[in-house]
């Protein structure tokens, strides 16, 4: 009797169905069953506990279903107008109504004539979800009770009465024995109450409670959170990609994280990214507008605007290139398009403005380029701001680059984020030289770096001259690469080395200066070199810096046009 009593009759107009009990207050069924729900009264019993008598609910939660037959969202959540005092219903994991051997499942429903219920025993057909939504149910045999009129809204259970979904489509008769099923990771979609609730494999009881936890007071405080952000952080570089169209709600995207991202962590990842954003600030008002990342200090100060650049896979000289700007760990895209090398200035020029407007007023700015490994070189701190104002970005802005495939290392990102925790005490950075035509082998540069925990490397080349050293750079936790991109272009040349000329001014110039200030410092001597009587002689003319604190701006998102539903 206990095991059965969280079966319900559900009546709304002339419409009757079943349902589940999921909490003291809570019915899980059809959207369909209570589609007169607007003019007539839904009605809930309980046909294992008659003395609870008939309690009436409203529509708490509606899947969006719209009224065909192969429309998907067919689910609906009712309240009930009070707490019953019955155990709620048990979920099995994900997938286990498809067992091998198939599993019987039972359907207790109320078709025509059978007001205290009847039981259909039936089992899942093998193979993928029909349109993404739904399990095919078959008769377990040729006779016994068909799915009929009545079984809407029904638990499908395992022999053990754990509930493995939700019988949503019925196909009786003489010949016909079949139905359809909504399983309960489809169904999460719908509701993400149900996230909590269905054991999940990789994942504690704990850990699904905080994250639902979290979903719920976002939205009871109104907080809008970039929920296709925190995904993108979630899974990492190399999890699943966003699904099209983006995620409506943050709710969606917590679930989709928990039922098909096989990362067991990025769960956790995730929850522990909503918590800072919601325990941090609130543009709404008090110290709402820190940065997304960082602990107190320079990391916490800057508000970055990222223009991303990466091969289309259209052709060699095909880009995607992003511009965004970020406020309170918000993601806010300015434009995205897909455009020839020749075309990324004048489009970039376009939009950083509109990327300024997005920041908060009086925001510390940081424009950082995101490039690929073969474009870390180009000249972005000499691009003009645009066609009518002729001063060049990196004069305008503290302006930085970063390599891409760095930015997608989970390994790096996590490294780096150490290495900046410990120079958060202001500390200068000693200058790590690499000299012109330096002899050391790169594995013994990576060991020297390691064994140094360099912070800071200066490189007499550019990095197509330094190919395999400058590599090494870009591969261990240096937080910060400066060089200039006209340095010495080639190893055994004579006479005086403008590279090593470059790093003993270097040197001298950052000595004392702590490596979260290096934007600005980096900014004053571009505007001092531009002032030169002898501008293109300056040494400072052409520095270039990579300035990777991963707390201080995202890393790369997915491209605009391939974010989740």
């Amino acid at each position: 009797m206990s095991s059965a009593a969280w079966h319900t009759r559900i009546e709304c107009g002339n419409a009757v169905g079943a349902g589940f009990l999921v909490s003291a207050r809570q019915v899980l069924t059809c959207a369909h069953v209570i589609a007169a729900s607007g003019t007539s009264t839904v009605s809930v019993s309980f046909p294992n506990r008659a003395e609870l008598g008939v309690v009436a609910a409203t529509v708490a939660v509606h899947g969006g279903w719209r009224g065909g037959d192969t429309d998907p969202g067919d689910v609906a959540v009712l309240e009930l107008e009070r707490e019953v005092p019955l155990a709620p219903a048990v979920f099995a994991p994900p997938g286990a109504e498809r067992g091998i051997p198939s599993p019987e499942l039972v359907a207790y429903g109320f078709p025509r004539g059978y007001d205290e219920g009847a039981l259909a025993l039936y089992r899942a057909v093998p193979g993928p979800l029909i349109a993404g939504e739904w399990v095919q149910l078959e008769a377990a045999s040729g006779h016994g009770q068909p799915l009929a009129d009545g079984f809407s809204g029904a638990a499908v259970t395992l022999a053990d009465g754990a509930v493995v979904g939700m019988v949503t489509a019925v196909a009786g008769g003489r010949d016909v024995r079949a139905g359809r099923m909504l399983p309960t990771e489809v169904m999460a979609r719908y509701w993400s109450g149900l996230g909590e609730l269905v054991p999940t494999p990789g994942h504690t009881p704990d850990e699904l409670r905080e994250l639902y936890g979290l979903v719920r007071r976002a939205e009871r405080d109104g907080r809008t959170l970039d929920h296709d952000r925190l995904y993108v952080d979630a899974v990492g570089a190399f999890g699943p990609a966003l699904p099209k169209g983006g995620f409506g709600s943050l709710a969606s995207a917590a679930a989709y994280v928990q039922w098909e991202v096989s990362a067991p962590e990025a769960v956790s990842r995730f929850a522990a990214r909503v918590r800072e954003l919601l325990d941090g600030p609130d543009e709404r008002g008090g110290p709402g507008d820190a940065a997304p990342d960082g602990p107190p200090g320079r990391a916490a100060a800057w508000s970055p605007i990222v223009v991303d650049i990466e091969h289309s896979g259209a052709g060699p000289d095909q880009v995607t290139v992003e511009v965004s700007a970020y406020r309170d760990g918000r993601r806010r895209p300015v434009g995205a398009r897909r455009l020839p090398w020749s075309g990324v200035r004048a489009y970039v020029q376009e939009h950083i403005d509109e990327a300024v407007a997005q920041l908060v007023p009086g925001a510390e700015e940081l424009l950082a380029f995101v490039l690929p490994r073969g474009r870390l070189n180009e000249p972005v701190a000499r691009w003009e701001c645009g066609a009518d104002d002729p001063t060049p970005l990196g004069c305008a802005y503290p302006l930085v680059v970063a390599d891409r495939a760095r930015h997608r290392s989970n390994r790096l990102r996590h490294q780096l984020h150490k290495k900046w925790q410990k120079l958060d005490g202001g500390t200068a950075a000693a200058v790590h030289r690499i000299g012109c035509g330096t002899p050391e082998r790169p594995q013994s540069l990576r060991k020297r770096l390691w064994d140094d925990g360099a912070d800071l490397i200066g490189f007499a080349s550019s990095p197509a001259a330094a190919r395999q050293h400058f590599e090494v750079g870009l591969t261990v936790p240096v937080p910060v690469l400066l060089w200039s991109r006209t340095g010495c272009p080639e190893a055994g040349h004579e006479g005086p080395c403008s590279g090593e000329a470059f790093l003993d001014e270097l040197t001298e110039s950052v000595a004392g200066v702590p490596p979260a200030d290096l934007p600005h410092h980096v900014l004053s001597l571009r505007l001092t070199a531009d002032a030169a009587d002898e501008a293109d002689r300056h040494w400072a003319r052409d520095v270039q810096l990579l300035w990777d604190d991963p707390r201080c701006f995202p890393g790369t998102a997915a491209p605009l046009h391939s974010p989740v539903a």
